[in-house]
């Protein structure tokens, strides 16, 4: 398949901040349970701006998708049957509670309501963490079935597509969550590491096991079954065209295989083992740099996975119009 930059902005810049607002919600949770250090009210606030406005970004990405961006809304008209309808109904209240959950902190509606076990005391922020918490979920499982739906492309037609679309978004999340904290010179920086490194390695289980698998697969269709024809020795010479065409563009990336090669190693580096050392290198020394470096560098790795994902599969009618593609 062709990656389009617009959905791979979309896709990694959605579950970085879906990531960072389920850190938020997991650092207070762990607060009020007296089990970290209590933080400002603005922390959060400000948190859930950066969330918030991670979610815009990836929403405006998606219009240069778009071939008529004023008919966008037609898109969530399918939701019964759609992934794709289902995402752009979720996105908007994923990202309504995300404010109003910054809104909360900010004006500091944080009197408690009622009290579970007479431990945890629940506070109009927490329930809109939690109602934010199951939005970012379902979000994660939408936008990776809008590909993991789609049968005749095995490379995506399997439920580590979900996996790897949740793992690298929270681990992505939590390593902003953690560079946040160093920033600002907070104690949440290990937790928050700690949780980024657990849902890397989580993340670098569920690839690695999409990537041998889709090594092992073996493709339902071939030559004959494209074009119908079951005679066992048939070789294509042209296409029935001198050029390209919106086939040859959109269902291929156009790259060789040594491109393709070498930016699967990347994403493989940047995504995986650099991040955890950086952040570990950060634990030791205390720098609020080393935690920002190791966000920045595993956001880059995600763009090139998310680069490799879309080129991985391997669209049917490319057996048709091999010969330019």
């Amino acid at each position: 398949m062709h990656p389009a930059f617009s959905v791979i902005f979309l896709t990694t810049l959605i579950g970085t901040g879906q990531g960072l607002f389920l850190a938020l919600i997991t650092g207070q949770l762990y607060a009020l349970g007296n089990l970290l250090p209590s933080q400002s009210e603005s922390f959060y606030a400000v948190g859930s701006l950066i969330s918030l406005l991670l979610l815009i970004a990836g929403l405006i990405a998606s219009f240069f998708h778009l071939g008529r961006p004023e008919r966008a809304w037609r898109a969530a008209a399918k939701w019964r049957t759609s992934w794709l309808s289902r995402e752009v109904l979720v996105l908007p209240l994923m990202m309504a509670l995300v404010a109003a959950y910054g809104l909360a902190h900010y004006f500091d509606f944080t009197q408690p309501l009622f009290q579970v076990a007479d431990i945890l005391p629940v506070d109009a922020t927490l329930l809109i963490g939690l109602l934010g918490t199951i939005a970012a979920f379902v979000l994660f499982v939408c936008t990776a079935m809008i590909y993991a739906s789609v049968k005749f492309l095995q490379e995506w037609h399997s439920p580590l597509t979900v996996a790897n679309f949740t793992f690298l978004g929270i681990a992505s999340g939590f390593m902003l969550a953690a560079a946040y904290s160093a920033w600002l010179g907070n104690d949440l920086v290990v937790f928050f590491g700690t949780w980024a490194v657990i849902a890397t390695l989580l993340g670098l289980l569920t690839r690695g096991i999409s990537l041998a698998r889709n090594r092992r697969l073996k493709h339902k269709s071939s030559l004959r079954t494209a074009i119908g024809v079951r005679h066992k020795a048939m070789a294509q010479k042209a296409q029935g065209a001198t050029g390209g065409s919106f086939n040859t563009r959109e269902f291929f990336h156009g790259k060789r295989s040594g491109t393709v090669l070498m930016v699967r190693n990347l994403f493989l580096v940047l995504v995986f083992p650099l991040p955890m050392v950086l952040i570990a290198i950060g634990y030791g020394m205390e720098s609020p740099l080393l935690p920002l470096a190791a966000f920045l560098i595993q956001y880059l790795g995600l763009l090139a996975e998310r680069w490799f994902f879309f080129a991985e599969a391997k669209h049917p009618q490319n057996l048709y119009y091999q010969s330019i593609a």
